[in-house]
């Protein structure tokens, strides 16, 4: 049986004050046209398909257009719900559409009930788990110690029943531990919401979302993320966004490949003398629509920079500058770093330099379930 793993589509996403919302048309029919060439029975879209819990009503219009060109290749497609998305508004309708092939995971319950898929070798199970907090879990195992993100996943998966003679598929939008991030995901508390990759022992194939970057789990490709379908940051200039396909033959024969995407616009990271990015014979024939950052290496600042190298990069999203007075700026310890340090960790630099000592193991402890309770309130 052949899948294709999506995640993260972010419709309707800005980046850096630009709408996405054509280039991510564009990957969509791109998308259409791989499933017409590698004939999968099932799509699987591990969560994230909206950038915000309220989407514009053109970013849902995006994704009815996409649902109906895979509905109409007579493919089954499975979505979740990511910690970007309501999972109410997601799951809409979700009864009266299943028959179309089109299977919405509904709001977590406390049970997930596998739809069976069928092929030569039997039946593979799927399995749909939306993004979970551990507050959700809690609320239907009362009983059950749950005072991490693992084991609040390790409580809704020993509750799914798998058989273990079966094929198993799930999908599921969460941070398993050794994960690369990018700058663009939402990064929690001094890593809070780690779940362990023991927690999935039991499936022949996670479908993960969550991370934007491709990449398999534990050196093992039966846990992989498959990344955005388009770059979301300047942290994921150097991706190759990919779909992932996913052949399962006989039980415990999984196969991976990745099928490239290409962008209608690049994100790319540029760097030179004001002269050398506006010298005609260092431009041309290059794609100067792309999405840039351009850093200038000019000691001197140029005025309205931006504005003039628009004229050359229409697309030009963020302007800096590499010289002696930013590097001094950005010694070790200064805020050029502060946007990747988790809040505990800002917290802990706070307390040191008010204490001139660290916090102990004890506060810091303390302070990591303080936050996690006020992260965990978070929509």
């Amino acid at each position: 049986m052949k899948l294709l793993h999506l995640s993260d589509l972010h419709l309707g996403k800005r980046v850096n004050e630009f709408n996405m919302l054509d280039d991510q048309a564009y990957i969509l029919r791109q998308i259409l046209a791989v499933a017409d060439e590698e004939q999968p029975e099932a799509v699987l879209i591990a969560g994230d398909v909206y950038d915000k819990s309220v989407p514009s009503a053109e970013a849902m219009q995006l994704f009815e257009r996409f649902l109906y060109g895979l509905v109409r290749r007579r493919l089954q497609v499975f979505v979740i719900s990511g910690n970007h998305d309501a999972p109410e508004r997601l799951s809409f309708a979700s009864r009266l559409i299943d028959a179309s092939g089109v299977h919405l995971s509904p709001v977590y319950a406390g049970a997930v009930a596998p739809i069976p898929l069928a092929d030569a070798y039997g039946d593979v199970c799927i399995y749909m788990l939306p993004f979970l907090k551990p507050a959700h879990v809690r609320r239907f195992f009362p009983d059950a110690e749950i005072a991490s993100y693992t084991d609040a996943l390790r409580t809704a998966v020993g509750a799914m029943g798998i058989d273990p003679r079966r094929r198993n598929v799930l999908i599921t939008h969460q941070f398993v531990t050794g994960a690369a991030r990018s700058d663009s995901e939402d990064i929690s508390v001094g890593g809070a919401d780690n779940v362990d990759a023991a927690v999935f022992d039991g499936f022949d194939y996670v479908a993960l979302g969550h991370i934007h970057g491709p990449q398999n789990i534990g050196g093992s490709e039966r846990l992989r993320y498959c990344g955005t379908p388009l770059k979301y940051s300047f942290s994921e200039a150097g991706h190759t966004k990919s779909v992932t396909v996913v052949t399962l033959a006989e039980k415990g024969s999984v196969a991976v490949r990745t099928v490239p995407l290409t962008p209608r616009h690049d994100l790319r990271e540029v760097r030179g003398s004001y002269a050398q990015l506006t010298a005609k014979a260092n431009y041309e024939g290059t794609a100067t629509d792309d999405y840039l950052r351009i850093t200038l290496t000019d000691e001197e600042e140029i005025p309205d920079a931006m504005g003039k190298l628009r004229v050359i990069y229409p697309n030009l999203m963020k302007l800096g500058y590499d010289n002696t007075r930013t590097r001094a700026a950005a010694a070790p310890g200064a805020a050029a770093d502060v946007e990747r340090k988790t809040p505990l960790e800002l917290l802990c630099e706070f307390y040191e330099m008010q204490n001139g000592q660290a916090p102990s193991e004890e506060q810091a402890r303390y302070c990591a379930k303080l936050i996690e309770t006020i992260w965990e309130g978070k929509p």
